[in-house]
């Protein structure tokens, strides 16, 4: 076998080469030219236009507004993609449009959907693009990437599109160019195109990559967001050769260099923590309201209020520091129209779980139900501001077992005015104010005045719903106390324009609401229990109510002025009890900042008392309050309220028995040795008094011990005359044998 020189050899091997070559650019041409001839007489099929594309863009997001239009908060609704809203190329930097056309399509002005020119020159590169090593060169328009935006059939599905999807997606982009223009080709790509991750259309890409509106982009951030789109994935450094390689092309001018871009991509790629700016100052009320994607939906919220309430919320709340309370809520009502001004379901930087909604979370009301109480019972002529309810030792037979009710202080003032009672907010006045009218009733009317969390009915409750036994909502108890602003009538809260579906009705009469309302306003009778110098003073007229549930977990000051009612609640999302943390130290002093501020321009107001309520002067016999101007319901006035239970001698009031009181059931342990249990009965009293038990005598003095002995027994009260001052009735029930005489 006879070799030919090497010489000869790749000589035959680059002809060879050239002949597939050629092979090749003629099979490219042929099949380029066959494609415009098709093209020219295909008839292509429908696609949608400009305006319905725009249309039917829906962004990732919604948008919740305050009532000035004025983004209150964001809630993203697609978890797939990030779309935010449609920009206009008006609203576009220049770079953009410039950068764009001499990367993606240089002839985008002269073609008609499809550049034959740049299609002619991809299949000459084409020829060479094994021997070079390089990808085959595309000519996709920016029409026709635009149509596969449109119609995701066209999308190429791995490395390249096949030939039918090339052919259908010139077809689509001729077809788009007949009907739109080039600036709206132009304005749809950029929203629609994909940039980085999840992030579509330039709006999303530039706020989340550089934290800026696309109008307000520079030159190097152009270059590197147009680069992006040859490769959403790539690198930072390959992005940043992108983008060089883009610039080679531009005009000279005010461009950056290479290295500018390279520290670019670097800083904004190689370490991505992608995050769009946004207001979000109403997240909880976002999450509620918002339901659907690309909405924009205005409220009732105003953002200066909103913003105030939240940084008061959180100064207090950092006040607290240490007291274990880390959560708070707040909600701000228009009396007259019912709209929402502020919503705060969470305290946020103090929280734990800031995501949790405590405007909406079921809490234990505290003392906060009160002013519905003794609105029913002076509404329904049972009682009246003057009337006198005994502050002492109560027990309770109930079918859950004995109960008995503290007062805030500890402490026992003895007989006081409902006026006193509710002011003060004293515990045992409340029992006895609910059994007056009935556990049942009072479940009723606090469902009328919108506490729909109360479900089941009085004997569930029990005496304590006086105490605030109940959980309740703090958006609906605010709304209820608006109800007592609003001389009696409840209606339901709007948070936007829609009318709600709800419609008013009368909670108290407006003789009783103006009542309560006063009460709640009477600083002097709120002394009893919380001083004259506390924060539920304010610059403006207004009445207020605190309560704290048991265990301290609940935290509550409600009131309101003649415009506004505004609601607080502090604790802790957790249920954790706080530490030495009351209505006056923990809500009120949000409260009061809220009410000041509201009122920080407004003069004070004068209220007119309804019809059918008449103001007398009223003295009480014995003195247990000052003589005092009051209001009544026409018929229910006195002008002297003298109290048959306390008559008075020479020492002042009679003595009493306080404890056990009448009707109580003691129950023996059976692990304690008898002879180590005993029982105190105690009086309010002097000394000077007998104690007779089943006509014996049991002791003597304010105390005295006695061991118990089952069975039923009468206890007498006496004094040095043996005249019989008190007497009530008491039962022992255990594992003991009946018994005569003292032990």
């Amino acid at each position: 076998m006879i070799r030919r020189p090497v010489s000869t050899r790749c000589g035959t091997l680059l002809s060879r080469l050239r002949s597939k070559a050629v092979l090749r650019l003629a099979a490219g041409v042929a099949t380029a030219g066959v494609l415009a001839v098709l093209l020219a007489v295909a008839d292509g099929g429908p696609v949608p236009s400009y305006a319905e594309v725009k249309a039917g863009y829906v962004p990732s997001e919604a948008w919740l507004l305050d009532r000035n239009g004025e983004v209150l908060a964001v809630r993203r609704m697609d978890p797939k993609v990030r779309r935010l809203e449609w920009v206009s190329l008006d609203q576009l930097s220049p770079a953009i449009r410039e950068i764009l056309l001499a990367s993606e399509d240089r002839n985008f002005y002269a073609h008609s959907g499809v550049d034959w020119r740049a299609v002619f020159a991809s299949a000459w590169l084409n020829v060479w693009h094994l021997r070079d090593g390089r990808h085959p060169r595309g000519a996709s328009t920016i029409t026709m990437q635009l149509a596969g935006f449109l119609d995701p059939a066209l999308m190429h599905k791995g490395a390249s599109r096949t030939m039918s999807q090339k052919w259908h997606q010139m077809l689509a982009a001729r077809e788009i160019e007949k009907k739109w223009t080039k600036q709206e080709i132009l304005e749809a790509y950029l929203n629609l195109t994909p940039f980085r991750g999840e992030f579509t259309g330039i709006n999303a890409a530039s706020q989340a990559l550089f934290g800026k509106h696309p109008s307000a982009l520079d030159r190097p951030e152009s270059l590197l967001l147009i680069a992006l789109l040859k490769g959403t994935r790539a690198p930072a450094p390959l992005a940043a050769q992108r983008a060089c390689a883009i610039l080679a092309s531009l005009p000279q001018g005010h461009n950056p260099n290479c290295a500018e871009l390279d520290q670019l991509a670097l800083a904004t790629l190689a370490f991505p923590k992608y995050t769009i700016a946004e207001t979000n100052v109403a997240p909880q009320l976002a999450q509620r309201l918002l339901v659907k994607p690309g909405t924009r939906l205005p409220t009732t919220i105003a953002i200066k209020l909103q913003r105030f309430v939240i940084q008061s919320l959180q100064d207090h709340l950092a006040e607290l520091a240490g007291r274990e309370v880390k959560d708070g809520a707040v909600i701000v009502i228009d009396n007259a129209s019912g709209e929402v001004l502020a919503y705060v379901g969470s305290s946020w930087s103090t929280s734990d779980a800031p995501a949790v909604d405590g405007v909406q979370a079921l809490r234990q009301a505290g003392s906060t139900l009160k002013p519905f109480l003794y609105g029913m019972a002076i509404e329904n002529k049972q009682l009246t501001a003057a009337s006198v309810l005994d502050d002492s030792p109560i027990q309770l037979s109930t079918p859950s077992g004995l109960y008995v009710p503290q007062d805030y202080d500890r402490d026992f003032k003895g007989p006081v005015t409902v006026r006193t009672a509710l002011a003060s907010s004293l515990n045992v006045p409340a029992v006895r104010a609910a059994s007056v009218v009935g556990v049942d009733r009072f479940v009723q009317k606090l469902r009328i005045a919108g506490l729909d969390s109360l479900t089941q009915d009085g004997g569930y409750y029990g005496f304590g719903l006086a105490l605030g036994g109940a959980d309740v909502r703090l958006i609906q108890l605010t709304n209820a106390y608006r109800s007592l602003a609003n001389r009696g009538v409840w209606s339901p809260l709007r948070f936007t324009a829609a009318a709600p579906e709800d419609k008013p009705r009368r909670v108290l009469s407006a003789q009783a609401a103006f009542i309560i309302a006063d009460i709640l306003s009477d600083s002097g009778a709120r002394a009893t229990t919380f001083g004259l110098d506390n924060p539920l003073a304010t610059r403006a007229w207004t009445a207020v109510k605190t309560g704290t549930s048991k265990d301290m977990r609940d935290n509550w000051c409600i009131g309101f002025s003649d415009r506004y009612t505004v609601g607080v609640w502090v604790g802790n999302f957790g249920g954790e009890p706080m530490r030495d943390v009351s209505g006056v130290s923990g809500a009120a002093p949000v409260w009061k900042d809220i009410i000041d501020y509201l009122h920080s321009n407004q003069p004070a107001i004068v209220r007119r008392a309804p019809r059918n309520l008449v103001e007398r002067k009223v003295s009480f016999v014995p003195e247990v309050e000052p003589a005092r101007r009051e209001w009544f319901i026409k018929g229910t006035e006195a002008s002297e309220i003298r109290l048959a239970a306390y008559e008075q001698d020479k020492r002042g009031l009679l003595p009493k028995i306080l404890y056990p009181s009448d009707g109580t059931i003691i129950a023996v342990d059976p692990d304690i040795p008898r002879n180590h249990q005993r029982i105190q009965f105690s009086a309010r009293s002097s000394d000077d008094v007998t104690w007779m038990l089943d006509g014996a005598v049991a002791g003597t003095g304010a105390t005295a011990w006695w061991q118990p002995q089952a069975g039923h027994h009468s206890l007498v009260l006496s004094d040095a005359q043996g005249r019989q001052i008190d007497r009530i009735g008491f039962e022992v029930r255990g594992e003991l044998e009946p018994r005569s005489g003292n032990d």
